[in-house]
């Protein structure tokens, strides 16, 4: 039988899926994609990564280093219910890309290795789907490979990642010889034809049924470990009905107590159907996600997710493309229509709503509206940017913003020809829009552009866009990484008078300042003045002059952070005293204070991740600590060595080649941010110009 999806035939919430493929780079998010579009028939011939042929990698640049790099929307049907899909990039220079996607999903499928099992990047994308609460299922891709194993892949996901994997299927062969799967559930076997989408379901072949019926077993006292309902029927029956299993199953997923594990191998397009079918049975709907929460005056407000409620709907993404200025849209609440005013909640300004697009990744079809739950793209809106929050004029809400990551990489950029400095500044804040993670600054010292994002790779496909998509040739800089300073010891009652008289209204604050180290990379102030001394509103000041001040700290020059400032008293002068001359206070006394402790530099630190044959593993260390990284751990399988190490950014620009040359090209690596760490005494010289730690 050829398993097609059927035409979306209920338009209410519980019809609707919206999620995102999240996995390390090159686990097969984009194939499994691919696949989902060529077995629902939203797509009638599959494409290949590896001949740029894929629906989702449709720019230019992601067709010739063969990876995702910008999140890709696409829609389809299955089983009556829309799926709206989001494949995600998998680099970690492209996180950022993952944290919005991330911030307007109900749902995701986790992609792994059934060779590799959980990589860093895939804990990486796990812990981000943590902390925006999304349910998820878990899909072990590559089961045709050799080496691949479903229990070890199974087993990282437990270890590495804390989970609780419900195991819903046994694969009927291995490796090469993989040609299908038993659904634990249903207790069914399917098996795909050679080279074909098509699959045939029957009995549990004789061989397997042992060993299917002790899986079976472990699954439901699984189960029935986590849910109460499945517990009793356990109890009394000793078994589960399947109707109870998928029912336990689907509320585990979405109290993110258990994540439920299915295998398959999406190139060779065996386990897609039963993928589909456990994204339709166990990820959420629209209709089963809490109402949304914002901000109004002041006050918090709750929209639910229904077409009849005030419109309220979060831009996630913004790109600029041949038929206007695309602002994609999740709708929380409300209805949109063609044609409708809405306002931006962070400028107060409204717009109008040109059209609205169903997008299939670079292929767009036009709708008269969208509703809550929808996942759609606008034309018109001039003003919006990620983050920003759309809504009914009369109803107005801000929702959450997606959080923007920090760069740590920066270069500086130039137009190779004079005549095109105004075409790269447009460039640049164009790229800057559609990308938040990248910041675009002018050195004051140099007076150079500063392109700065999240690695190496987000600069050089950054510069690239910029050649290809604007005509503008560019000359880069080396990279530089983005220092940071901190307070190792502080100092407690700094006082600091800010007075000035020149005729008119003067300026008179005093502030008494407490500066002492966090252990976090973060800025905390407190005031702990009492008797009104300093009113609440000249503490406010104080604390935006400190602010101020950590922009430039006393030994570079590099942001300050990881401190904590406390106004411990002070005093007001009757006329002379204003927000402006307290918030000035701060800022002065800040520095003062900060020349006064004992400052160190941070630098940014990656935890590298290289996988060498075993033979050329004592030159890959060699060279790790000729670059200060600090190994923490090292394990060796099947002739392939895997050295984890943290290892300062700064460190590793140029170490793709050097690993090739190192390895005749069979080395690897990944990495991943692994915070800040003091920099050397001798590297911090040369940093700063000279000046040692204070």
């Amino acid at each position: 039988m050829r398993a097609n999806g059927r035409p979306l035939n209920a338009t209410s919430l519980n019809a609707v899926r919206n999620l995102g493929i999240l996995a390390h780079v090159d686990a097969g998010k984009t194939t499994i994609t691919e696949r989902i579009l060529f077995t629902t028939g939203a797509i009638h011939k599959r494409g290949e990564v590896h001949h740029g042929t894929t629906v989702t990698d449709y720019d230019p640049q992601e067709r010739d280093r063969g990876i995702t790099i910008f999140a890709a929307a696409v829609s389809c049907t299955w089983g009556g219910h829309h799926v709206n899909l989001i494949d995600t990039p998998g680099h970690v220079d492209f996180s950022d890309e993952v944290e919005r996607s991330l911030r307007v999903l109900d749902g995701a499928v986790a992609v792994f290795d059934a060779v590799a099992g959980v990589e860093p990047q895939s804990e990486t994308v796990w812990r981000q789907a943590d902390r925006h609460g999304v349910p998820r299922i878990a899909f072990v891709n590559k089961m045709d490979r050799a080496g691949a194993d479903l229990d070890t892949a199974v087993a990282s996901i437990r270890r590495r990642l804390g989970a609780v994997p419900l195991v819903v299927q046994l694969p009927i062969g291995g490796e090469d010889d993989f040609t299908g799967v038993v659904d634990l559930v249903t207790m069914r076997a399917l098996h795909w034809r050679a080279d074909s989408a098509d699959f045939e379901s029957g009995p549990v072949p004789e061989p397997l049924r042992e060993e299917a019926g002790r899986r079976r077993r472990l699954l439901e006292e699984t189960v029935a470990e986590l849910h109460a309902e499945a517990l009793e029927e356990f109890c009394a029956d000793s078994a589960l009905s399947d109707g109870t299993l998928a029912r336990a199953l689907r509320e585990l997923t979405l109290r993110g107590d258990g994540v439920v594990v299915l295998c398959g191998s999406a190139y060779r397009n065996r386990g897609i159907e039963p993928l589909l079918d456990a994204v339709v049975a166990y990820l959420p709907a629209p209709a089963d996600m809490p109402p949304v929460r914002g901000t109004a005056d002041g006050a918090e407000q709750e929209r639910a997710p229904d077409p009849a409620e005030p419109f309220a709907a979060l831009a996630f993404k913004v790109t600029a493309t041949a038929t206007g200025r695309l602002t994609y849209l999740r709708v929380y609440a409300g209805t949109l229509r063609k044609g409708a005013t809405v306002l931006d909640a962070a400028t107060g300004r409204t717009e109008r709503v040109g059209r609205i697009l169903r997008v299939q990744a670079d292929r767009h079809e036009d709708r008269e509206e969208a509703v809550a739950g929808d996942i759609v793209a606008v034309i018109g809106l001039k003003s919006a940017r990620a983050g920003t929050t759309l809504c009914a004029p009369g109803a107005p809400v801000v929702l959450e913003p997606p959080t923007v990551a920090e760069p740590v990489v920066s270069v500086a950029v130039e137009a190779r020809r004079n005549v095109d400095t105004g075409r790269l500044a447009s460039a640049l804040a164009r790229l800057a829009e559609e990308d938040p993670s990248l910041v675009v600054r002018s050195d004051p010292e140099t007076g150079q552009t500063v392109l700065s994002g999240l690695g190496e790779l987000h600069l050089e496909v950054a510069v690239e866009k910029i050649r290809r998509g604007h005509g503008v040739e560019v000359v880069v800089g080396r990279p530089q990484v983005s220092y940071r300073e901190t307070v190792v010891r502080g100092v407690a009652g700094l006082v600091h008078r800010h007075v000035k008289q020149d005729g008119g209204a003067g300026q008179f604050a005093h502030v008494v300042l407490d500066v002492e180290p966090l252990a976090e990379p973060v800025f905390e102030f407190r005031s702990t003045v009492v008797g009104g001394r300093v009113p609440q509103e000249y503490a406010r000041a104080v604390e935006a002059g400190c602010r101020d001040a950590l922009a430039e700290g006393p030994l570079g020059g590099y942001p300050v952070t990881g401190l904590r400032v406390t106004l411990t008293d002070g005093a007001t002068h009757s006329k002379d005293s204003s927000e402006m001359a307290f918030r000035a206070a701060g800022r002065f006394g800040l520095r003062e204070a900060l020349r006064l402790s004992t400052v160190e530099l941070l630098e940014p630190v990656a935890e590298v991740t290289v996988s060498v044959p075993e033979d050329a593993v004592g030159g890959v260390l060699g060279d790790l600590a000729a670059r200060r990284g600090r190994v923490s751990g090292q394990t060796a399988e099947a002739g392939t060595a895997v050295v984890t190490a943290a290892v300062p950014l700064a460190e590793l620009f140029g170490y793709a080649s050097r690993l090739r040359g190192r390895t005749q090209g069979r080395g690897v690596f990944t990495t991943r941010p692994a915070g800040l760490a003091p920099v050397p005494a001798s590297v911090a010289a040369s940093v700063t110009g000279g000046l040692p730690a204070r």
